[in-house]
């Protein structure tokens, strides 16, 4: 379970990452094609997380841990929109990037649910 969800964002932020290459290069319907299947791992990523709180006796910092997650999805997806509007996305990066922070903090250091 916790395996699934593991590969489930990281998967995730590597189609982020391919996103931002496709974009840089021009490739507008490659980018279009993995920004569909980015979509897809968001909603797989959030189903293993509540798959894993339902799992769980769920403690405050696991919820807040859940909020965080969701905010680096929210930042993701804003970031890519933001680049394909033209638009800056800089208050975005910043929110990513202390999110990610943050929740990876959380998973692996703070919280026992790890390997």
């Amino acid at each position: 379970m916790i395996h699934a969800h593991i590969t489930t964002w990281a998967l995730t932020l590597i189609l982020f990452f391919v996103a931002l290459g496709l974009h840089k290069s021009g490739k507008a319907r490659g980018l279009k094609v993995v920004q569909m299947i980015l979509r897809l791992f968001y909603l797989l990523t959030i189903g293993t997380g509540i798959w894993i709180l339902s799992s769980i006796n769920i403690d405050m910092m696991y919820v807040i841990k859940s909020i965080v997650g969701i905010i680096v999805i929210a930042a993701i997806e804003m970031i890519i929109v933001g680049l394909v509007k033209g638009k800056s996305t800089a208050v975005y990066w910043i929110l990513f990037i202390i999110s990610l922070a943050l929740v990876l903090y959380l998973g692996f250091i703070k919280l026992p649910l790890t390997f």
